[in-house]
């Protein structure tokens, strides 16, 4: 048990900090632009999709700002069954997204190996429509982390603390975003062209009872 548990906070001291601010980053713009958010993933990882999708819609709420439009493609177990029956389960993911998917929209993909196919045709998909692609992976990272435009990969080769990190990082995510909005920081504006996902951070004019003025603090 020790182990198992020093394994996990070695894990958790190795992190690509970096990567979970570009995160932050790309899901604080599409709150800002009103553009949907969407999370999957398959056992563990639909678990984990599921309760990120969970945290984002609840726990980021914050008074006079906009809240996230957030659809966890995993918790519609009938259209789920129905694709993976009547279609493929590969295609289990992409199908929602052609209904749902438009420009400018996230995906935030979970896969401890990073190469499950409905994650990967997922991503192909939600990047043809000129989406922004997050992938969260573990090992080697996968095929997932060359295809999406902000890979984070847990350095660890152990499913279950692969799985456990990437609720934390999912916390962590959260968290930071929703003191974040409670700051009133400008969101970064996303740009998807052909040279790839690029950053540039814009001043953003608030609204008079969103300013913090100079001393005041912000709760």
């Amino acid at each position: 048990m020790q182990q198992y548990l020093e394994e996990v906070r070695v894990t958790l001291t190795t992190l690509p900090l970096q990567r979970i601010s570009e995160v932050v980053d790309v899901l604080l713009s599409a709150n800002y632009v009103g553009t949907t958010i969407f999370t999957l993933g398959n056992g563990g990882s639909a678990a984990t999709a599921s309760h990120f999708k969970c945290d984002l819609a609840k726990g980021t709420i914050t008074p006079n700002r906009p809240r996230f439009r957030v659809i966890a493609l995993t918790d519609n177990v009938p259209e789920m069954t129905a694709l993976s029956n009547d279609l493929s389960y590969e295609d289990v993911f992409a199908e929602q997204l052609r209904g749902l998917m438009g420009r400018g929209d996230v995906v935030v993909a979970f896969s401890g190996s990073g190469n499950s196919p409905n994650v990967l045709r997922a991503v192909e998909l939600a990047r043809q429509r000129g989406g922004i692609t997050i992938g969260f992976s573990g090992f080697d990272g996968g095929q997932l982390s060359a295809l999406v435009d902000v890979s984070v990969v847990v350095p660890n080769d152990c499913m279950e603390q692969i799985e456990d990190v990437h609720l934390v990082l999912s916390h962590l995510t959260c968290t930071v975003i929703r003191k974040r909005m409670q700051r009133i920081e400008p969101p970064v504006s996303l740009m998807l062209d052909t040279s790839g996902w690029q950053r540039e951070r814009q001043p953003v004019a608030l609204p008079c009872s969103l300013v913090v003025r100079e001393g005041e603090g912000c709760r």
